[in-house]
């Protein structure tokens, strides 16, 4: 299972950005995507994440501003990015919590991250 992310970029403060990510592989069941942010002291942070039941969760700086959206037939998932600050800048991960159809194993799987870089 391999998690692809796209649609970090630099942009000014107040400008819009959207983040992709599609879960390839033997997949037998998605059950959460999210997206994590890795900030200047290296910690990783939850942004947001939706279950594929439709439960969503929100870091607090993100509550307002960002939408999680996701089509889980698809193993995909958005991170719509709005109104954003120079402290929203970081490394943004995709995650997913997926059931490996080969091995029947429910892992956690991480993305290569994408930068995004907010400008004041």
């Amino acid at each position: 299972v391999q998690l692809q992310a796209s649609g970090g970029g630099l942009v000014k403060t107040g400008e819009s950005l959207r983040l992709s990510c599609t879960a390839s592989g033997d997949i037998f069941s998605t059950w959460t995507m999210g997206w994590y942010r890795q900030g200047p002291r290296n910690q990783r942070e939850l942004v947001a994440r939706l279950t594929s039941g439709g439960l969503t969760t929100y870091a607090d700086s993100a509550k307002g501003r960002f939408t999680i959206l996701g089509d889980f037939a698809s193993d995909t998932a958005w991170l719509q990015m709005n109104a954003l600050r120079p402290d929203d800048t970081g490394v943004y991960y995709c995650w997913a919590d997926i059931t490996d159809a080969d091995t029947d194993y429910r892992n956690d799987y991480w993305g290569k991250g994408t930068q995004v870089t907010v400008s004041s």
